[in-house]
Formats: structure tokens, sequence, C-alpha cells
């Protein structure tokens, strides 16, 4: 009986040493149900000021306010409550609705269950205050007139072109029918919309109150009236417009210069400084990559000096307060690594204007100490001098700035400085022949890019359809290529109240892989 009672007790306390795990089952993937809507999805003669969605479980509202597109658009947004973890979402609206008119509410990927962020997909809403539901739709893709990536949350509009309408609509009315990309969509479809004429506009609404200010906002739209219905697929190039021209106020920056900040583009203004009884002679250069001018001149003993800023009909007159601060003193500072590849010019920045350059106080050799023939070309707006010279593979070059090489306007001289560079041997670098197919119009404007944008190499061409790259990085290059219409050498943007699109840029479908030592031949059809 004893041993019976001793082994009962071993394997009554061995079975309590072993552990046990509980399981939850597998992860819930599915996302929220609608259970109810009051008033019912889809009704018709709407009058209510209230509706409420009920779900099958806890849900969340995520980025209510940017992801919920109401259209047509309305005056006030509703209340939408509560914003924690319920079953119930309740929307107050705070406005009368138009008559006779549909409304949709596209909740985007706002609602999402409390546990696992389920997202209930795209979830509308659909009522219509008149008889019945507007079913017509209209479609199209959104892209950037100039960058290869698109802005996501691009919102498309439909203005209803009646009596009322004008092309100035777009800065003071909201549309009269919207939908959104959100942030991944590059297509889009306008739904339950009524027959009519209308005008089709894409915006990058920086502000969300669905109209245009041009200073920020990037804006798209079809020239012609679009006619409802339409089965077409329309194409909308969004673009940032060129601003008029405005300066900032001028300030003292040093004590030998003013910097005056300014928007737009600027065209050979003319800049003066005065005192109370003269014009003084100055310098005008361009800050190193701001959008700024710096005004140099002497230093002065005075209080204030008078700048007129003039560019066409433009003209502004400031009073500049002076007062004692650090003179800015020549300096020069080069602009490249200590590897110049053979598409690259060496080159070096001047803090303050020069006037004058001595090519006999440079000493320019390669490795074996020979002198290498050079001359310098200066760029009296941007203060940059590039030295120009036929670059040899695997070499190393001294460049030996002796004291006096470079004179600045207020009579100071450089320090002496000495900067080493070298190359690649050829065969560091990879070739690359474009043959072009499909060319609409010349002349053009061939460039490659990084996957950041930035342009690494760039040919324009007048009549030729083959286009040789030779010495490239090794890189990944994206091909662009621009109908320059209006022969300028670069792009241009348009104008929304002028009706002017863009100029044409085409990006080819592939990137393509330039490699050391390779010869890439590549045909690209701009005839899509």
């Amino acid at each position: 009986m004893r041993f019976l009672t001793v082994l009962f007790l071993s394997v009554l306390l061995t079975s309590c040493a072993k552990r046990g795990f509980i399981t939850g089952g597998s992860k819930d993937t599915i996302p929220p149900i609608i259970k109810l809507t009051i008033p019912k999805n889809f009704t018709t003669k709407f009058n209510a000021n209230e509706i409420i969605l009920s779900f099958d479980e806890y849900v969340k509202l995520k980025d209510v306010n940017k992801q919920l597109i109401i259209s047509p658009p309305m005056a006030k947004q509703p209340d939408i409550s509560p914003l924690i973890a319920t079953k119930q979402i309740k929307i107050k609206l705070k406005e009368d609705l138009l008559p006779n008119t549909t409304y949709s509410f596209n909740f985007g990927q706002s609602i999402q269950d409390n546990n696992e962020n389920n997202v209930l997909q795209q979830f509308k809403y659909i009522i219509s205050t008149g008889e019945y539901i507007d079913s017509l739709s209209l479609k199209g893709v959104i892209k950037d007139a100039y960058s290869k990536k698109v802005d996501n949350f691009v919102s498309i509009m439909l203005y209803e072109k009646d009596e009322k309408y004008s092309d100035s609509i777009v800065y003071k009315e909201k549309p009269r029918y919207i939908t959104n990309t959100l942030d991944s969509a590059k297509t889009f479809v306008l739904n339950n919309l009524k027959a009519g004429k209308y005008m089709l506009v894409a915006l990058k609404d920086v502000n969300n109150n669905f109209k245009f200010d041009s200073k920020i906002d990037k804006i798209g739209f079809y020239n012609q009236t679009i006619t409802i219905p339409d089965s077409s697929v329309y194409q909308l190039e969004l673009f940032k417009e060129e601003q008029p021209l405005t300066t900032n106020r001028p300030f003292q920056s040093a004590n030998n210069k003013i910097t005056i900040g300014y928007n737009g583009k600027l065209q050979k203004p003319t800049i003066e400084l005065k005192t109370n009884s003269e014009t003084l002679p100055i310098t005008v250069t361009q800050l190193h990559k701001k959008d700024s001018l710096q005004v140099w001149f002497k230093p002065q003993t005075l209080d204030s000096l008078q700048l007129k800023f003039k560019q066409h009909n433009y003209s502004k007159d400031y009073t500049v307060m002076l007062k004692s601060q650090k003179t800015d003193t020549l300096t020069i500072t080069p602009s490249n690594n200590t590897v110049l590849h053979f598409r690259e010019t060496f080159s070096v920045l001047s803090s303050t204007p020069l006037v004058k350059i001595d090519e006999s106080k440079i000493q320019f050799t390669n490795k074996d100490s020979v002198a290498v023939n050079f001359k310098t070309i200066y760029n009296k707006e941007t203060q940059q001098i590039d030295f120009d010279f036929t670059k040899e593979p695997l070499e190393k070059y001294k460049i030996i700035l002796n004291k006096g090489a470079f004179t600045d306007m207020f009579d100071t001289v450089n320090d002496s400085v000495t900067y080493n560079f070298n190359t690649k041997n050829a065969s560091d670098y990879g070739n690359l022949k474009l043959n072009l197919t499909g060319v609409r119009a010349f002349p053009i404007i061939i460039e490659l890019t990084d996957s950041k944008g930035n342009v690494k190499a760039a040919a324009y061409s007048t009549k030729e359809t083959t286009i040789d790259f030779n010495l490239l990085e090794p890189l990944l290059y994206i091909v662009r290529i621009i109908y320059d219409d209006n022969k300028n050498g670069v792009w241009d943007t348009g104008n929304y109240l002028n009706r002017k699109q863009t100029e044409e840029v085409f990006y080819n479908s592939i990137d393509i892989d330039v490699r050391t030592n390779w010869d890439v031949n590549q045909t690209i059809n701009l005839g899509y």
C-alpha cells in the first residue's frame, strides 16, 4: 500500500513539474467588417445630419483628416468621433448638402482594427440628396512633368463648366468633384459623377484647402473641356509654376557685403548702391547654392546705404542699415575631391570677387614635375575659377597658387596654397552610345542622371540621333530627354492661366548599367 502511495505521489509531482504553453491561434488578418450604416449606404433623398458606421469589432481611425476624401468637398469638414477605439463611428455634418447631388465619403486606409491594424481598404459611403445615385466615372494617370518620381497625395478635381465658370476658379472655389491618389497610387478614378462639361485639374495641394496657390502647389491640367460620360484615360502632368520675381529685404552680412534674397527668375538685374551723395562701385555675385545675391562694396563709415534693385518692370528701393562687422577676406577653396574624373573640371572658389589672375604665379605640374599647359577661366557671377587642361590617365597633378596669383576687388592677394589630385585609368570608366529613334522634333537635351536625379552627363542635339557619352563613372544611369521647344537650352515649366503646358520630358523605361571597361550600345525609341 505504501509503495502504491509513493508511486502515485511521484507521478503527480512529475506531472506538475511539466511546463505548459497556451497558444493564441493564428494571427488575425481579416479587416473590420461593416455591420450597419445609418442611413444605409447608397441612400437616396438623404436629409440626415449624422451618419453612423457600426463594425463587428473595435476599430480605430488613423490619419482620417488626410485619408478621408469627401466629394464634392464641403466648406466645413464634418466632425468624426470618437477617435479612440470603438465599434461605432459617428460623422456629424456641419452644413446643408447641395440638392440633387451624389456625395462620396472615401475613407482610404484610415479604418483599422484595434488589435492587428488590419485595414478596411478604400471603404466608401455613398448617398444622394436627389432621386438617384450618379454613376458615371472618369479615369486617368498622374505623372510629374519633369521628375521621374511622382508626388503622393495628389488631388484630382473636376470643375463644372457652367455660366459661373472662369479659369480663375481654381484659385477661389472648391471643385465639384474630387478624389486623391493618397500615398501610393499614380492612377485615379473619379466616381459617382453627373453628366456634363468639366475642367480636369490635378493639384499637389500643400495647404489641403482645395485651392491653387502657385507659390507652393504643383498643378496639372487638361487643356480641353471634358464631356462626361467619357471612356478616355487622361494623363495629367504636375509642374511648379515659375514665380514672378520678388526680392527680400537686403541686409548687411559682412563689413563689405550686403546680401539680398530673391524668388523667381533672375534676368540680369541692375543694382545700384548709393550714399546720400554718390553711387558706389560694386560687384554683384551669386551666393553659392542659394537664391541670394551678394553686393560687394568698399567698407563705409556710414549709418546706412540706399540700394535699388531693378529688373524689367520690377523695381524696389531699400535702405540698408550698417554696423561694424567682420570684413570678408580672400580665401581659396577647391570644389573637387582628390580624384578628378575625366568628365570633371578642376576648379576653385574665391570667397571674394577677383579682379586679376596672374597665371605666371601658378605652378601646374604632373608627377614627373613637368609643367602642364593650362589656362584659367573665371566666372564673375559664381566666383569660380576653372583650370582648363588636357587630362592624362593615371596621372598625379600638383597646383601651387603662389602668393599674388589672385587679387580681389579690395586689393587683397591670396596666401600660397597647394592642391594635389590624380586621375584614374580610362579602363576604370565605361562608354555609352545612345541611338535615338522616334524623335518628334529638334533640338533635344539628353541627360544622364543618378537615382537621386543629379545630372551626371548631358548633351545637346540639333539633329544627331547617335549620342556618345564616353568615360562615364560606373553607375546605373537614368536617361532623360527634353524637347527644347524654345531652343534656350533648359527645360521650361508651364503656366496655368496662360494654358501653357511644360516642355515634354521623356524617360527611358529601363535604367542603363554602365560598368568599368564596358562599351554599352543602347537604342531608345522615343515614339513609345
